[in-house]
């Protein structure tokens, strides 16, 4: 048995003030860290992850939650009065039976789990309600964050909310509605000349000078991480309390993947679900594809690479999860595929029109990745299959722009309509 490492906490903790949560353990060596601002295991540098003692759960008690991310707070190390402090309450959002796009790709039982209609459109509201609590918890004076996008929006927006004072990092190239969608929130956006590599090495940097500061990717990161659980939980409610038996995920750090794999695990130990056999597939864009090179050639050497693809809110070139990825996915007979920016735009564009749905590029990469598992033959298409919408496409409009307009201009006139030949 591992001892607790002694690690001075930044503040008193108030008792039950991180719910069911237990300890922070490192997933290399087992190693037990106090509940803190710690993300590093002091023995072997490994990463560290939350550990509970869960108490009995039922389904009707969660049922009877609120319709968001709070009615699974039994299993997220948050307090149990989460509810009453100001939060953007994320979370349930809606799961789509997606037979027009099934048919496109030959899939007999697909699912779209939409998260664009989160409240800053973007899956990123869960991890960051999380990640919020923690800091809140530590008395941070800072909320913060690394970001290629969508997390900033999140951060910027729920440092509003919380009215804790809220700062911002991104690359100076990131795409103009997500820095819009920032700066709208928070006058503290900073903008870094370089990739999101390089301002998640500014941002570790800061944490480690500045007190007070709570990075949400980096010093809070174990809480943070635990908020990407919730969209497993939901996929298994929303089904009927089952797990699906295939699920397509992007991968940027890899963190969600993992955590939906994790979710998935704990739901089976707590007797929610049926023990089942399921497959996990990762998804990435050519340009930034280092786990699926990785998959690809058999071996868990994860070589860091320097982005260059349009699906910008996944383009991390060295991701921190990557090796854990490749674990869940060969775990579970799944796989990590990736596709070009042509295919990224394509795939945005058959969402749009079979299912209503307009996904910003991390939504198209996971679209355009299940439609080659199915060309390829590495994802069963007689089986219940549920892909992940992570965001919106109104924030990435220019991935489109020039492959969709108006199929005609005509005079005000029926006989200029008829002459369009538009039915």
């Amino acid at each position: 048995m591992s001892v607790v490492a002694e690690t001075a906490p930044s503040k008193t903790f108030r008792a039950g003030a991180f719910g069911n949560a237990r300890v922070l353990v490192c997933r290399e060596c087992s190693h037990e860290v106090d509940l803190g601002p710690h993300y590093a295991c002091p023995e072997c540098f490994g990463p560290l992850e939350v550990a509970y003692n869960f108490p009995h759960v039922t389904r009707e008690e969660i049922a009877a939650g609120p319709a968001n991310i709070w009615r699974y707070k039994a299993l997220l190390p948050v307090p149990s009065d989460i509810e009453q402090s100001p939060n953007m309450e994320p979370g349930f959002t809606r799961l789509l039976k997606a037979d027009n796009l099934g048919r496109e790709l030959g899939i007999d039982n697909l699912w779209v789990k939409d998260d664009s209609t989160n409240p800053t459109n973007s899956f990123k509201d869960r991890v960051v309600a999380c990640a919020l609590s923690a800091a809140r918890e530590l008395g941070a004076k800072v909320f913060a964050c690394p970001s290629t996008g969508n997390l900033a929006n999140a951060v910027a927006a729920a440092g509003a909310r919380a009215g804790i004072k809220t700062v911002v990092f991104i690359p100076s190239n990131l795409e103009q509605p997500k820095q819009v969608n920032s700066a709208v929130f928070t006058d503290r956006l900073v903008a870094v000349n370089g990739n999101y590599d390089d301002v998640n090495k500014l941002a570790s940097e800061i944490a480690g000078e500045e007190e007070g500061w709570a990075f949400v990717n980096v010093n809070v990161r174990p809480f943070y991480a635990e908020g990407s659980k919730t969209l497993g939980y939901e996929i298994a409610e929303q089904l009927g309390w089952r797990l699906p038996d295939q699920i397509v995920i992007p991968v940027a750090s890899g963190s969600q993947l993992t955590k939906v794999d994790k979710s998935f695990q704990e739901l089976i130990k707590l007797g929610l679900v049926e023990d089942k056999p399921y497959r996990v597939y990762g998804a990435q864009a050519t340009g930034c594809s280092p786990v699926s090179v990785a998959y690809k050639a058999a071996t868990d050497a994860i070589r860091p690479v320097k982005p260059d693809t349009i699906a910008k809110s996944l383009a991390i070139g060295n991701p921190a999860d990557g090796i854990y990825v490749l674990d869940v996915c060969r775990r579970t007979g799944g796989a990590v595929e990736d596709i070009s920016d042509d295919e990224v735009r394509a795939a945005i564009v058959l969402l749009a029109r079979t299912e209503g749905i307009f996904t910003e590029t991390a939504g198209g990469t996971t679209v355009g990745v299940l439609k080659k598992l199915v060309e390829t033959g590495q994802l069963d298409t007689t089986l219940e299959t549920v892909v992940i919408n992570t965001g919106h496409g109104l924030k990435t409009l220019d991935a489109v722009s020039d492959r969709v307009s108006a199929a005609a201009t005509i005079e005000p006139t029926y006989s200029a309509f008829t002459a369009a030949n538009l039915v």
